[in-house]
């Protein structure tokens, strides 16, 4: 009796001695996780930084050249009823129409001018058969010009030129021809998708739930179908046929 007295005491004695201990042991931490972390931390904290390229913007970027050294004239149709228009005269040119003036003082007294021509339905257009034509004054050293048409669906070309002092007109440059586009609905319809009176009945008499070929055998007991095709189009039977 008086053993397992001492037995019960001592183990009283170890479990308070483990309960008061417990929690000092599980705050220390476990030698090799500890190793671990350290390490990890060590070799992340050693590796290089790269610091991956970026792209520099441009401080200036440059205008396009105002010129190019080439003879063009470019006329666009912005919607119905305006036109747009930008051109370049060379230096080349120039000198060739100062020469077929054979005068200097001619060229300094003309004028300069936007000729629009009305080619609708015009094949060929030599500057001398348009429908009719108009002349727009424009400042010298002008290089673009809005025009103002307000004629829907129809064509036109430019030419850039100058007016002399007697009248007369010469071209300096000549435009490609563009067409201003409709202000309205079209009027055309294409007859061969409009669908028959007789035939759109029709096809509220099919029973539901048919097969194509049970369709189209039914379909082919009403009107007539021309053979050989995978969807048929529909015809309407004539007496005399």
């Amino acid at each position: 009796m008086t053993v397992l007295l001492w037995a019960i005491g001592i183990g009283l004695i170890f479990l308070a001695v483990a309960i008061f201990l417990w929690p000092c042991l599980r705050a220390q931490p476990k030698p090799g996780l500890e190793h671990t972390r350290r390490r990890d931390f060590r070799m992340e904290a050693a590796e290089e930084i790269v610091i991956p390229p970026y792209y520099k913007a441009q401080e200036h970027i440059p205008d396009p050249p105002p010129r190019y050294g080439q003879d063009r004239m470019v006329l666009l149709a912005r919607n119905p009823n305006w036109l747009y228009a930008y051109w370049e005269v060379s230096a080349a040119r120039h000198e060739t129409i100062l020469q077929e003036l054979d005068e200097l003082s001619q060229w300094e007294r003309s004028r300069p001018v936007l000729r629009l021509y009305d080619v609708t339905g015009v094949e060929g257009f030599n500057g001398t058969n348009a429908n009719s034509f108009v002349d727009i004054p424009i400042r010298e050293g002008t290089d673009n010009w809005h025009i103002k048409v307000g004629q829907p669906n129809r064509t036109f070309c430019l030419d850039l030129g100058r007016i002399l002092p007697g009248g007369r007109f010469i071209t300096v440059l000549r435009s490609n021809v563009v067409a201003t586009p409709r202000a309205t609905i079209s009027d055309r319809l294409d007859e061969e998708w409009m669908w028959l009176e007789g035939v759109y009945r029709s096809f509220t008499r099919y029973q539901s739930g048919l097969s194509s070929p049970s369709l189209i055998e039914e379909i082919r007991g009403r009107v007539d179908l021309p053979q050989g095709i995978s969807s048929p189009i529909l015809f309407e039977s004539r007496k005399g046929d």
